[in-house]
């Protein structure tokens, strides 16, 4: 602060007094938390029996925490604040919670726990207790939308909530273990994107308490003044609060939160002015408490407060060692409780008027339950925008490309609820139709020749994956919506992220009070089998797998085979709710398949035999060559036109599958098939070719119950990638169509013998091709141009 006048001025010695003990009584909940089952006002002297069997959670950020909620409190009553707070320690768990039952919104949500002496003894016996809430700030918390328990996601998320909300106050705390991420170090720069004059403001504020569970923290320990030049450099002005005497840090905090908030009104003000609206530089906080902060000093001699040793819980022999239950006792009645809570064990009248009201709470906040204020989205008839399909295979066209000025629509249409995130790949992706009608977001500086750069861009470019899913999740789940496209190849890198998205969605599915929010929807495009000029670092069509892993009740994986199904299968995944859907698409032209109803009858069905390309007669087939994904399609559809020409008489069944969870038996999945339907479409005792965009071992995971799974035979990705021609990638994995007629060919009863000069001539086929791009570093036009031409019927020319 400027001098120390302001710092005086900052608070009353009365308000001083009360915001103090605030923070007692949130200490004191929150080692109550921790330790104790019962005898939670400490009428009788504490005995073993009050003593938690297993003391789990952390006291070594909950201090700090606690102090800087209740000095946001005070901001937001003085100001009349729109505010929420993401908290980024991990473990502060016991803290959050403390503090939303002191303001009533804990015993609003779960009534059992009521703001008495009963209701506190169930807040503490739940804490890390079996069949109650977890140690980090997790889903069950209310103002909560940022799950505690893994590190590096705070900043972008607090960003992600911010964009779009003008009116709101995003505090962020980033404890110093934290800032050591990767993702977290990368979020500084989001305020590159925060537009003062249409979105929120971000509060960081770097808690310093200088140890992780048992080394110091880098930023901890660097020199100040490179730390404060970190800050300037990543576009803050940062203010400096530290010490260890609690009335000396109470007046610097509530002074400097007044400053920091000060600077947030008149940078909002200036870009709300109608004039140029320029990149900031917003307030950031650094907070310097000791670790462990008003907790044991010394246990058996060796000193905690201020140490790693204070990170997770500074007394734990208290139900072995009597001299440690008998500081446990003087640690808890130090915040002098009676003084804190009433004869029935509520907060005293005192603490209960220091909190704001109602849903400028933060742990009310209406924005921190995204659900409640999701609103649909304008979708315009995407059939409007279909390809004209005069006969299959015709035209050529890339799938991402036709959905292009779709998207284009979808953003025009709702200006300030959805946006598209992705690293640098819109363009690239075949999405630029966008640029139509927005721009990039940017409030950095911009040169002559940049292109689609303003602060009121609807596209959010970086080239950090993290970040684009971190702001994407944050914007989701305060009730907006939004597409993350990728390289299908290097969305591997938010495998975690999508973790514990898919973990808050599974448990918030059970938490009455949690609305469902938008999907979280992935576009992957330049995937595996059309990244043959990048080569084999670009080829992983792995993300499929690590989503199936999560819970079926939230994930769903499309694989359209052409644009019209794509467009369908985008409309359908933009209007669910709390799901994470994956949609894997080409971007290169390709052949067209459907015309839009028909895509949109295939959508539903989510797989399906495509008569067209079947010649069974609606008998039973000897063959059935099922497909997924857009390539996997093409071969498939060639080899099926090769059966026709070369073996005419061999009745063969096309299966397309557009919807993956489809194959999974319904017992599994919400989508899948049940066996009976299962068995009619794949048969029970047929061969099944099963051309596959990915993994082939996925194929049989997900079909292994099925009854006819011996006779199922999957080509796929076999992690054979080079730089090479198209054709020739899908030669590497066996995936091409002369493989797939081979393996008809080799598992069909019967055909083997009679078949072996088709079988030969295939062998030769692919050898012919192979040396094609050898030569001529292109594949044969004879393959790249191949196209399926329908059977005339001949009693009908």
């Amino acid at each position: 602060m400027d001098t120390a006048l302001d710092v005086q001025r900052a608070l009353t010695d009365d308000e001083l007094r009360r915001l103090d003990a605030y923070w007692r009584a949130a200490n004191y909940l929150t080692v109550g938390q921790i330790y104790l089952l019962d005898n939670p006002l400490l009428r009788e002297p504490l005995t073993l029996g009050d003593i938690k069997p297993r003391l789990l959670g952390h006291w070594g950020t909950s201090p700090g925490l606690n102090l800087i909620y209740a000095h946001l409190n005070r901001v937001i009553v003085a100001r009349d604040l729109n505010a929420m707070l993401v908290t980024g320690p991990g473990h502060g768990g016991p803290a959050i919670v403390a503090n939303t039952w002191l303001e009533g919104t804990w015993s609003e949500r779960y009534h059992d726990v009521a703001r008495d002496e009963a209701g506190m003894s169930r807040l503490f016996r739940q804490f890390s207790f079996p069949g109650g809430i977890p140690s980090h700030v997790a889903a069950d918390v209310p103002g909560s939308i940022h799950e505690g328990g893994e590190l590096g996601y705070a900043l972008s998320h607090a960003y992600g909530a911010a964009f779009d909300h003008p009116d709101l106050v995003v505090a962020c705390v980033v404890g110093d273990g934290e800032a050591e991420t990767g993702p977290l170090a990368g979020s500084w720069l989001s305020n590159v994107f925060l537009n003062p004059a249409r979105d929120g403001a971000v509060l960081p504020i770097l808690h310093l308490n200088g140890y992780k569970i048992a080394n110091p923290t880098v930023l901890a320990r660097i020199p100040e003044a490179d730390l404060l030049d970190l800050m300037r450099g990543s576009g803050y002005e940062p203010y400096v609060v530290a010490g260890d005497d609690p009335g000396v840090v109470h007046r610097a905090l509530a002074a400097t939160m007044d400053r920091a908030m000060d600077d947030i009104a008149a940078i909002q003000r200036r870009a709300r002015s109608g004039g140029v609206v320029e990149r900031p530089r917003w307030p950031v906080i650094i907070l310097r408490t000791p670790k462990g902060w008003t907790g044991p000093r010394e246990v058996d001699g060796t000193e905690v407060e201020g140490t790693y040793r204070a990170h997770q819980v500074p007394l734990s022999g208290v139900r072995d060692n009597p001299a440690h239950l008998a500081e446990l006792e003087r640690w808890l009645r130090s915040y002098r409780p009676e003084e804190l809570f009433d004869a029935t064990g509520a907060p005293v009248d005192e603490l209960r008027t220091l909190p704001p009201r109602g849903d400028r709470r933060m742990s009310a906040n209406p924005v921190t339950n995204g659900g409640m204020v999701l609103r649909d989205l304008a979708l315009p008839d995407f059939r409007d925008y279909g390809v004209d399909v005069p006969e299959p295979g015709q035209p050529m066209a890339g799938a991402t490309g036709v959905l292009g000025p779709w998207i284009r629509d979808v953003i025009a249409a709702n200006p300030q609820t959805f946006r598209l995130f992705g690293p640098d790949e819109v363009a690239s992706n075949r999405l630029g139709a966008a640029f139509e009608v927005t721009d990039r977001a940017w409030m950095a500086a911009t040169v002559p020749g940049d292109d689609h750069l303003s602060p009121d861009g609807r596209v959010m470019e970086v080239l950090s994956e993290h970040l684009c899913q971190g702001w994407l999740e944050g914007y989701l789940l305060t009730g907006r919506h939004g597409v993350f496209t990728s390289y299908e190849a290097f969305i591997h890198i938010v495998d975690s992220m999508l973790n514990q998205h898919a973990k808050w969605l599974k448990v918030t599915r059970a938490i009455p009070w949690r609305q469902p929010i938008a999907s979280l929807n992935y576009l992957l495009s330049s995937h595996v089998w059309r990244q043959d000029h990048n080569g084999f670092s670009h080829q992983d069509p792995g993300f499929i797998d690590h989503v199936v892993n999560k819970k079926a009740e939230v994930v769903r994986v499309y694989l359209p085979p052409d644009a019209n199904t794509l467009l369908a299968t985008m409309d359908h995944c933009l209007r669910s709710r709390h799901y994470i859907n994956v949609v894997v698409a080409g971007k290169q032209p390709a052949p067209n398949w459907l015309t839009v109803e028909e895509a949109i009858q295939h959508t539903r069905r989510g797989l399906g035999i495509w008569e067209w390309a079947s010649n069974d007669d609606e008998s039973e087939p000897d063959v059935v060559l099922a497909c997924c994904g857009d390539v996997p399609t093409l071969e498939t559809l060639a080899a099926a036109d090769l059966l026709r020409e070369h073996l005419p008489e061999l009745r063969v069944r096309l299966v397309n599958v557009v919807d993956l969870m489809r194959l999974q038996p319904d017992t599994e999945h919400p989508h899948g098939l049940p066996d009976n339907e299962f068995d009619t479409i794949f048969t029970a005792d047929r061969p099944v070719i099963f051309a596959y965009h990915g993994y082939p071992w996925l194929i049989h995971r997900l079909t292994y119950r099925r009854s006819n799974h011996d006779n199922l035979h999957v080509r796929g990705y076999k992690e054979e990638g080079t730089t090479t021609t198209p054709f020739d990638m899908v030669m590497l994995n066996d995936l091409d169509r002369f493989h797939l007629v081979i393996d008809v060919i080799d598992r069909v009863p019967g055909l083997g013998a009679r078949a072996a000069h088709l079988r030969q001539r295939m062998v030769d086929a692919r050898q012919a091709a192979r040396d094609y791009t050898r030569r001529y570093g292109e594949d044969d036009p004879q393959v790249a141009e191949w196209r399926w031409v329908r059977e005339t019927d001949p009693t009908n020319p």
